[in-house]
Parts: structure tokens; C-alpha cells; sequence
């Protein structure tokens, strides 16, 4: 079968980093090929080239679309040759329904006006033509984000797209939506649709793809048939080496019996800022020195509000008390947890634990610059000293301090919002879903640096969607259930069918 996209030989070089080295593939109609890599191997720069968005004369090698070869000097040039892209981010505009997305820039007219009713039956014949049941007329700030993702895959193919690219397109859907998208792709690939699916869900892109292409630090590992290949080989070619285990086996520093616990809360409750009603009820637990307690729950249980309110950020205490290494620690804003060394990274590094626009070493040393003051004045080599320090540690994939942080991959963010908390010198740290949305060979170096920080003696709160990650990274394990403890388990106890039934609230 002729290809209907060939990339072949691409390099793309940035100052200092050489970001594709001679990365080799093709599509064929009617296929869905998926791309795997770790964060920084170089997925990101392929989609931005194949887009038009790193334009033709600023790589080399060469892109063919049909065996032509393509000049792509803008993302217009690649939407005339039918290439649409649906990234993690979307690209709706909430305000304005579906139907106005779908013909964004392309509106049917009457004469100068806009000619709403024939939008509105087109857009209807559109979605009905791909099988999408929503209602065109809904504005989009409505939708769930899988109906969004639905609603973006339609907006392409009005536009006669033949080849689709998919960027993490399951992120942030439920299960639900997922087997939706998955059931519009099988289709679309039935009617000779070719689609490049770039996900770090390894069971789905199985599943899903008929070939698998693997890139590790900007080249191609190589290709195969999803049906030759396993979960485990491509994991071994992400991050060239075996992995027997995923979590890394902890060494934690035990504290003496009679040592105070590092974090004890008892019988916490707190109101939501906004409703003013509790939202979590009566929570008690403790974390000692060296330990890992994981935190888990359904969403909507309070996981995120308590790990928030704990820093200072969130709710209203209505009872209870929280004790820091047998002290009673009294209410107070994040700078003061900070102070008293707690420290969290947040669930939404984009949006709560960085600023994107500025330098690496810049949110490195944001939150630690009391550190590296003095008589109210930042010392600046003292400061970029103890950055770099960090950014080796944590063997961030970057040219130095100095590159935007909103031009790294998703793990190597993680990384930078991790040493951030770090610097800060925590004797507790809470982390809400520390992995989320980055590859297995990130999660591990993360892990790696848990291992380490409670091998020191400190302590690791741990919230987790993902019950074989609390399960593999805990101590302990407890369970929220609709803003109070559904059950409390050691490790030996802790299996998915009883973490998930106190989730649910059975016994």
C-alpha cells in the first residue's frame, strides 16, 4: 500500500540541542500509525513540522505528502494539503456554539451575512454524517471535554482533512469518552482515513494502531506491527533498557519509635470557600519521617482540596488540627507552609506551578528565593548556583538555566516544578498526580526522586488517580470517599478491588 505521508531523514536543530536526528517513517491510507516516546524524544517537534509550524527550509531531509514533496510554510499550506491537528490543548472557542466552531473562519454566507440557518443544518449533517451526537446549537463551554475532542475531530474533517494527528487525544477523558474516540477512529479508518496517534497509553495504542513507531532522544528506534510487538519491548525501546519493575524499590529512612510523626492531622474538617458547606468531614492520618502515604479516591472525593488546604491554599477549617513533627502548626497562607517547610506540587503545572514565559532557572528558584536573600537583596550567583545544582540533579533535558520553561516537554516541566518544591529544602511534600500526562520513562526518574527525598528521612504525601501507582509508590494507603476516609491499608493489604471499594464507600 503507497504511502500517504512520508517523512524521511528529518533533522530539525535548535540552538544547542538537536531536537530530530534523521527521523525515518510513513503513513499509509487508512491506517492509524502511532508515534511512542518518552517527553523530549522529539514527538512535539515532529507534529509542529508536519503542521507547518517549523515551515520547510528550517530542517533538513525531506516531507512528501503522496509522493509529492511538501513546502509547508505555514499550518494553512498543511490544512490545503489535508493534514489536520488535534492537540491535548484544544482549540474551541467557548463562547460560541458548536456549529460556530466547526465553520470558524469558514462560514456560509448570504451575500455580506453570515447565512446562521444553512451553518446550523450543515454543522447538524456533519456531526450525523460521523456519527457525533451533539447538538450544534449548544455553545461549546457546555461540552464535556471528550464531546470537545469529538466536536475538534469534526471541524477537521469538514475542512476534507485526509491525514489526522492526534496529540495525547485520551489525557483527560473518562473511560466512557475514551472508548467513544476510540469507536469514531476505527470508523474513520474504515472509510480510508489516515490518522498519526501520539499517546503514552501503551494498553491503548495497542489496541488501536496498526503500526507502532518508536523515537528515543530525537531518532527513530524503529517500526512494527502492533500485532509483533508488546508493551514491554516498547518500553524497553523508549528508554533503552529493561525494566523488570516500574517502581523502583524504596529504601525509606525509618525514624526512632518514640520520634514524632512528620505530619499528623486529626479530625480535619473544612468548608468550601464558595458554598460555604463542609467539603471534607472529620480526616485523620498521620505520615512519618521516610514515609510515602498515598492518598487515593474517585474524583470529586477531596483529594486535591486537602493536599490544597494542608499548603494553605484552599477552604475554610472548620475543626480539627494539623501537627508538623509533634508541634501544632496554625492556619496560614502558602508562603508560611512554605516557610515551616511544607511544600506542594500541584495537580496543574501549567496553570498553579509554573510560569511558562519565563527561564528554567527563574521557576527553579521561585519559591526559595528567602534562600538566597540577603539584606532584601537576591544574590544572583548564589541563586543560579543552587539552580544548576538542582537542574543536574534531576538530569533536566535542556541546554542550561536560560530556555523557557514553556519549551520543555511535559516530564521535564514535572521535573522543574519537583525541583522548585525541592529548593524550598521540605521536610514534607505533598504531590497531587506527580505523573500525569508524562511517559514511563519520566514517571520512573520521578519515582527515582521520591526514593531519594524519603531515603533522607523526609515525608511524601501522594495523591493518585492511578491505583497501580499508589499501590507501587506507598507505604500506606488512604482511601477518600465523598470528603471523608473510605479505609486506611498497608501496603500488604492494599489490592485494587479494596482500594476501589472504598472509593465507593463500601466496607
Amino acid at each position: 500500500m503507497s504511502a500517504v505521508l512520508t517523512a524521511d531523514r528529518i533533522t530539525k536543530r535548535f540552538p544547542g540541542v538537536v531536537a530530530l536526528r534523521e527521523v525515518s517513517f510513513d503513513l499509509r491510507a487508512g491506517e492509524i500509525h502511532a508515534l511512542c516516546g518518552e517527553n523530549g524524544a522529539g514527538k512535539s517537534t515532529l507534529i509542529k513540522l508536519l503542521s507547518g509550524l517549523h515551515p520547510h527550509g528550517s530542517y533538513e531531509g525531506e516531507l512528501r505528502v503522496g509522493g509529492t514533496v511538501a513546502h509547508f510554510r505555514s499550518i494553512a499550506d498543511a490544512e490545503r494539503a489535508g493534514l489536520a491537528v488535534i492537540y491535548q490543548e484544544l482549540a474551541l472557542v467557548e463562547e460560541m456554539t458548536v456549529a460556530e466552531n466547526i465553520f470558524l473562519g469558514a462560514e456560509p454566507r448570504r451575500g455580506p451575512f453570515v447565512d446562521a440557518l444553512r451553518m446550523r443544518r450543515e454543522a447538524r449533517e456533519l456531526l450525523a454524517r460521523f456519527g457525533v451526537a451533539i447538538d450544534p446549537e449548544l455553545p461549546c463551554a457546555r461540552l464535556g471535554v471528550g464531546q470537545k475532542q469529538l466536536v475538534e475531530i469534526v471541524k477537521a474533517l469538514r475542512k476534507e482533512s485526509r491525514i489526522l494527528i492526534l496529540d495525547e487525544p485520551t489525557a483527560a477523558l473518562a473511560e466512557h469518552e475514551v472508548q467513544v474516540l476510540l469507536t469514531m477512529l476505527r470508523e474513520l479508518r474504515a472509510r480510508g482515513l489516515a490518522c498519526i496517534y501520539i499517546s503514552h497509553r501503551l494498553d491503548e495504542v495497542l489496541a488501536l494502531a496498526d503500526r507502532i513507531t518508536v523515537l528515543r532522544d530525537g531518532a527513530t528506534v524503529g517500526t512494527a506491527e502492533a500485532g509483533q510487538t508488546t508493551k514491554a519491548e516498547i518500553i524497553r525501546q523508549m528508554v533503552g533498557r529493561e525494566l523488570g519493575d516500574l517502581f523502583p524499590r524504596r529504601s525509606a529512612a525509618r525514624a526512632p519509635a518514640e520520634s514524632p510523626a512528620a505530619l499528623r492531622v486529626v479530625g480535619l474538617t473544612v468548608a468550601d470557600p464558595h458554598r460555604g458547606v463542609d467539603f471534607l468531614r472529620e480526616i485523620s492520618f498521620t505520615v512519618a519521617p521516610g514515609e510515602v502515604l498515598g492518598i487515593g479516591g474517585l474524583m470529586g472525593a477531596g483529594r486535591t482540596e486537602l493536599l490544597m488546604h494542608l499548603f494553605g491554599a484552599w477552604g475554610r477549617r472548620r475543626g480539627g488540627r494539623v501537627e508538623l513533627d509533634g508541634a501544632v502548626l496554625p492556619p496560614g497562607g502558602p508562603p508560611e507552609m512554605l516557610r515551616r517547610g511544607l511544600a506542594l506540587v500541584s495537580e496543574d503545572r501549567r496553570r498553579y506551578g509554573l510560569v511558562l514565559e519565563q527561564s528554567i532557572g527563574f521557576n527553579l528558584s521561585l519559591s526559595a528565593l528567602r534562600g538566597v536573600t540577603r539584606a532584601g537583596f537576591i544574590d544572583a550567583s548564589r541563586e543560579r548556583r543552587r539552580s544548576a545544582e538542582i537542574f543536574r540533579s534531576l538530569r533536566i533535558k535542556a541546554p542550561g538555566l536560560e530556555p523557557a520553561v514553556g519549551q520543555l516537554s511535559g516530564g521535564n516541566q514535572q521535573k522543574v516544578v519537583l525541583g522548585k518544591a525541592l529548593l524550598t529544602e521540605p521536610r514534607v511534600i505533598f504531590l497531587d498526580e506527580p505523573t500525569r500526562g508524562i511517559d514511563v520513562g519520566a514517571r520512573i526518574e520521578i519515582y527515582e526522586i521520591v526514593n531519594e527525598f524519603t531515603a533522607a528521612g523526609k515525608a511524601v504525601v501522594l495523591v493518585s488517580s492511578e491505583l497501580p501507582e499508589l499501590i507501587g509508590m506507598s507505604d500506606r494507603i488512604v482511601m477518600l470517599h465523598e470528603g471523608r476516609i473510605g479505609g486506611e491499608f498497608a501496603k500488604a493489604e492494599a489490592t485494587p478491588e479494596r482500594l476501589l471499594a472504598a472509593a465507593l464507600g463500601q466496607s
